[in-house]
């Protein structure tokens, strides 16, 4: 039922349906702000949450879809990128990048598209779930359809 869903997810939503990807957006009775929350309110693995997680580098955002069972080694991933540091975004950065709140961004349904990166590991799973713009929604979507939808390069990112 797209009339009760947030505006942000709203937003999401269109831009999944653009995509192609025909999973619905899932409201939740209960914030799933985090992996663990997530996995537990889906009855699925963690590692199958792609987190959406915003860096600063280089004077513009970043966008990591990463597994919800991994950390970011941020000093790696700017290594392997070849930026000279990734740090974590501020509340009101995310939310400028986004136009989402911390704990409930989305991969998609941005102001504009972010450069983004991909977990490489988050493609041993059949389906995965991303946050659909609010801490309450989420949406299933294949890893080859995350790679298209952001646009993102995979690497590692632990």
């Amino acid at each position: 039922m797209t009339e009760h869903l947030h505006p942000r997810s709203r937003l999401v939503l269109d831009a999944i349906r653009a995509a192609g990807i025909q999973g619905d957006i899932v409201v939740l009775p209960d914030a799933a702000s985090t992996a663990p929350l997530a996995a537990a309110a889906l009855g699925v693995e963690v590692g199958a949450i792609a987190n959406s997680l915003v860096f600063w580098s280089d004077d513009e955002p970043l966008l990591v879809m990463t597994s919800g069972a991994h950390r970011v080694d941020t000093d790696a991933l700017a290594a392997r990128l070849g930026r000279d540091r990734i740090v974590r975004a501020t509340a009101e950065q995310v939310r400028a990048a986004t136009g989402q709140a911390i704990g409930g961004v989305a991969p998609a349904g941005h102001p504009s598209r972010l450069t983004t990166i991909v977990d490489a590991d988050l493609a041993a799973f059949d389906e995965i779930w991303a946050a659909g713009g609010t801490p309450h929604t989420v949406f299933p979507m294949t890893y080859d359809q995350l790679v298209a939808l952001t646009g993102g390069t995979v690497t590692k990112v632990d």
